[in-house]
């Protein structure tokens, strides 16, 4: 299993011009928060951004703010991995817009997340509902990562 690594960490200047063209404000709070999601290569929960950003002073409920104005922007995915816990990665940065999705991987034993960007899932289905073709469609594999098996 090859998990996403870790987006080359962009300057400051990149990162302001990005939040500013998916039309939002560039304050310090978004570059933090956009600045962690693209060290991180794979998809990470609100607490553990908080507990990342909670030693430069951000509050709990700036982290979460910020995580929803960068998901409603089109710059953040969010997706629920079957824990009821979101968990949010970088959708697009940079030279344009993610087209491309990706599976995750999580293991049922240590609970580590990995985005599986080099692997192809195809599900075979007679017809496949509409409502599929206009929806966001996530596929999410679990079993043992290689630590634990």
């Amino acid at each position: 299993m090859r998990a996403r690594k870790a987006a080359p960490v962009a300057t400051v200047d990149v990162l302001r011009s990005t939040i500013r063209g998916a039309g939002l404000r560039s304050t310090a709070p978004r570059l933090a928060v956009l600045k962690r999601l693209m060290g991180a290569g794979t998809p990470v929960s609100h607490s553990e951004l908080y507990d990342e950003l909670a030693r430069e002073g951000m509050d709990r409920t700036t982290v979460y703010r910020n995580l929803v104005d960068l998901t409603d922007a089109g710059l953040v995915e969010r997706t629920d991995l079957g824990d009821h816990v979101w968990r949010f990665e970088l959708k697009r940065l940079g030279e344009g817009p993610k087209v491309d999705s990706h599976a995750h991987f999580t293991c049922t034993d240590c609970g580590t997340v990995a985005c599986l960007d080099d692997v192809e899932v195809k599900v075979r289905a007679g017809r496949a509902p509409r409502a599929v073709a206009r929806r966001k469609v996530e596929v999410q594999l679990r079993g043992l990562c290689d630590d634990c098996g």
